[in-house]
C-alpha cells in the first residue's frame, strides 16, 4: 500500500507540473495585456510599462515561470493583479464555498442517483425504467443556468419556499470564521439562526449543481446493477430465499460499487473545480466566480493559483477513489 501511495504521488505530482506549464504557457500567449486590463486603455505608456516592470511582466517567459516555481517551493502563489491580495489568500476566502455548496450537491447527486439507478435495473423493461430514462435523457439535456433560473422564479420569487441568491439573508449576521464553511462556523459559534439561514440557501443551489450528477450517477448505476443481477451468485441468493431487499443491497449493490465510485469521484472533483454557472446564478462567492473574474482579467497569477488547486483536487479525488476500490473489493491488491 505505501509502495502504491508513493508511486501515485510521484505521478501526480508530474501530472500537476504538466498542467502547469501547459496553463502557464497558454496564458501568456493569448492575445491581450493583463496591465492594459487593469489600468485601462487610456493609461500612460510610461505607468503601464513601471507596472509590467513592478509584477515581472517584461522577463521573458521562461524566467518569469521559473520565478513562479521557486515561489511556489516557498509556498507563495503570487499577487493577483486584479485583487491586489496574496493568491492563496484568495483562494482561502473563495474555496470554502465551493467545498460547501459542492460536498451538498455530491450529496443529493449520490444519494438519489443511486436510489434512481437500483429502482431502474429492478424494474428493468417496465414503465418505471422507461420515465426514469426519459427523465434522465432530459435531465442530461437541461442547461444548470436555465434550470436555476426556473427554480428561482418558481420557489423564491412566486411560491416563496425557499430564500434568494447569496448565502445569507442581509439581516443575518456571518458567524466568525473558523473553517470557511458557513453552516459549520454557524453550529460551532451556537448561531443556531444563522445555521438554518445559511442551509436553506445552501439548499437550491445544491439542487441545481447536483441535478447533472444524480442523472450521470443515476445511469452508471443501472448500467452496473443490470450486470450484476444477471450473475449466478445473485440468482443463487434469490433460489436460496433470502429477502429481495438484501439480495439487492447486500448481493448486488456491493457487487457494483466499483464504477458507481468511480464516477461519484470525478462528479466530486469536478464540482470542487468551480460550478461557474450555478454560482454566478444563485450570486455564490466560490472558486468558479474567481477563475472567470481571473481568465477575464487575464490575472495570471490568479490563473495559475486556480489550475494548481483543480490539480491537486482531481488528484487526490483520483486517488480516494482508487484507495477505495480495495476496501469494496478485497481481491484487489495494490503492488
Amino acid at each position: 500500500m505505501w509502495n502504491y501511495l508513493v508511486r501515485r504521488l510521484m505521478l501526480a505530482s508530474i501530472a500537476i507540473f504538466g498542467v502547469l506549464v501547459i496553463v502557464f504557457v497558454l496564458s501568456h500567449v493569448i492575445p491581450g495585456d493583463p496591465v492594459v486590463a487593469i489600468l485601462g486603455g487610456q493609461a500612460r505608456e510610461d505607468v503601464i510599462e513601471a507596472v509590467r516592470r513592478r509584477w515581472g511582466l517584461d522577463r521573458p517567459l521562461y524566467e518569469q515561470f521559473f520565478r513562479f516555481v521557486v515561489r511556489l517551493a516557498r509556498g507563495d502563489l503570487g499577487m493577483s493583479l486584479a485583487t491586489n491580495r496574496p493568491v492563496a489568500m484568495d483562494l482561502r476566502a473563495f474555496f470554502p464555498a465551493t467545498i460547501e455548496l459542492a460536498t451538498a450537491a455530491i450529496v443529493i447527486g449520490a444519494g438519489a442517483g443511486l436510489a434512481v439507478g437500483i429502482v431502474s435495473a429492478v424494474a428493468h423493461g417496465k414503465w418505471v425504467d422507461h420515465v426514469v430514462r426519459f427523465l434522465s435523457l432530459i435531465g442530461l439535456s437541461m442547461p444548470v443556468f436555465w434550470l436555476g433560473l426556473v427554480l428561482l422564479l418558481l420557489l423564491y420569487a412566486r411560491l416563496g419556499w425557499l430564500p434568494g441568491p447569496g448565502q445569507l439573508d442581509i439581516f443575518v449576521s456571518r458567524p466568525p470564521g473558523v473553517t470557511g464553511l458557513l453552516t459549520v462556523d454557524a453550529l460551532l459559534a451556537r448561531d443556531f439562526a444563522a445555521f438554518r439561514n445559511a442551509f436553506s440557501h445552501l439548499i437550491l443551489p445544491a439542487v441545481v449543481l447536483g441535478s447533472h450528477a444524480l442523472v450521470g450517477i443515476a445511469r452508471i448505476t443501472r448500467a452496473s446493477m443490470l450486470e450484476v443481477l444477471g450473475q449466478d451468485y445473485v440468482k443463487v441468493a434469490r433460489a436460496k430465499g433470502l429477502a429481495e431487499r438484501t439480495v439487492i443491497l447486500r448481493h448486488a449493490l456491493k457487487n457494483a460499487l466499483l464504477p458507481i465510485i468511480t464516477v461519484i469521484g470525478i462528479y466530486y472533483g469536478g464540482l470542487l473545480e468551480g460550478a461557474v454557472l450555478t454560482e454566478t446564478v444563485f450570486a455564490w462567492p466560490g472558486l468558479g466566480r474567481y477563475a472567470t473574474s481571473a481568465m477575464l482579467s487575464q490575472d495570471f497569477a490568479g490563473i495559475m493559483g486556480v489550475t494548481l488547486l483543480i490539480a491537486l483536487v482531481f488528484s487526490f479525488a483520483n486517488l480516494i477513489v482508487d484507495l477505495a476500490y480495495g476496501f469494496l473489493n478485497p481481491k484487489i491488491r495494490y503492488e
